[in-house]
C-alpha cells in the first residue's frame, strides 16, 4: 500500500502516450491508472487516503491513429482538450517573446497557421533568436526549407503510413469548402491536429497544412 500524505497529492504524467506503442508494458501501465483513479475517486474501504491523489495525465491524440476508432487507453476521468489560442492570447503569447508586434503582424502569422499553439509558439521561438524575419518565414514555412519542415514530414510519413488518411486528407486539402469523410478518417485525421471539424464536415486545420499537402499529396 502506498504511503500518501494526509493533504492532496498531485501526481502529474506528462507524454503518457509515448507508453503505448510498448504493447509488453502498456496495458498493464493503463491498467495500473485506471486502478488508482478509481481508488482516487470512490476511495478505497482499507484506507481514506486514495481519496487525496489527483492525477493529471497529458499525452498526444496521434495516438490514436493507429488504433481501433472505439477503443482508447485514455478514457477515464475528465478530458481537457488544448485549445486554439484566439487573437488576444497569440498577443499576449509575443509580448511575453518581447516581440512588440502590430495587429497586422498578428493578421498575418494567424492567416497562416491560426491560433495552433504549437506553430504559433514555434514561429515566435525563431522570431525571438532572429533566426528570419516575419516575411521570411510565412515564404517558407510551406515548404521543407521552413521552420515547419520536421513537424511537416513527420505528419507526411504517418500520412504515408496509413494511405486511407492520406486519401482522404488529400480531398479535404484540394476544396474550398468543408468536406465530408467516414466518421473513423475523420476522427484520425483530427486527432492528428490536421482538420478543424465543421458540424459533419471538417477543414484543414490551417492555410499552412492545406498548401504544404496539396503539394505532397498532390
Amino acid at each position: 500500500m502506498p504511503v500518501l500524505p494526509k493533504c492532496p497529492l498531485v501526481l502529474g504524467l506528462d507524454e503518457v502516450d509515448r507508453v503505448f506503442p510498448h504493447r509488453q508494458v502498456a496495458d498493464d501501465f493503463f491498467a495500473l491508472l485506471r486502478f488508482w483513479y478509481e481508488s482516487a475517486r470512490y476511495g478505497d474501504f482499507s484506507s481514506e487516503l486514495w481519496e487525496k491523489l489527483r492525477l493529471v495525465v497529458v499525452h498526444s491524440t496521434e495516438v490514436y491513429v493507429p488504433l481501433d476508432i472505439n477503443h482508447s487507453p485514455f478514457n477515464v476521468g475528465k478530458n481537457v482538450e488544448l485549445r486554439e489560442f484566439q487573437v488576444a492570447q497569440v498577443q499576449d503569447l509575443a509580448r511575453r517573446y518581447g516581440l512588440n508586434w502590430t495587429d497586422t503582424q498578428i493578421e498575418l502569422l494567424m492567416s497562416l497557421v491560426g491560433g495552433h499553439p504549437y506553430l504559433v509558439r514555434k514561429a515566435f521561438y525563431h522570431l525571438r533568436r532572429q533566426d528570419l524575419t516575419l516575411e521570411e518565414l510565412l515564404q517558407l514555412a510551406p515548404t521543407d526549407a521552413g521552420i515547419y519542415g520536421d513537424h511537416l514530414r513527420r505528419h507526411l510519413l504517418n500520412l504515408q503510413h496509413y494511405p486511407q488518411l492520406g486519401t482522404a486528407l488529400r480531398r479535404v486539402v484540394s476544396k474550398d469548402s468543408s468536406v465530408e469523410l467516414e466518421s473513423k478518417l475523420k476522427f484520425k485525421l483530427d486527432s492528428m491536429g490536421l482538420v478543424k471539424l465543421e458540424g459533419n464536415e471538417v477543414i484543414p486545420r490551417c492555410d499552412l497544412y492545406r498548401h504544404y499537402f496539396q503539394i505532397h499529396l498532390g
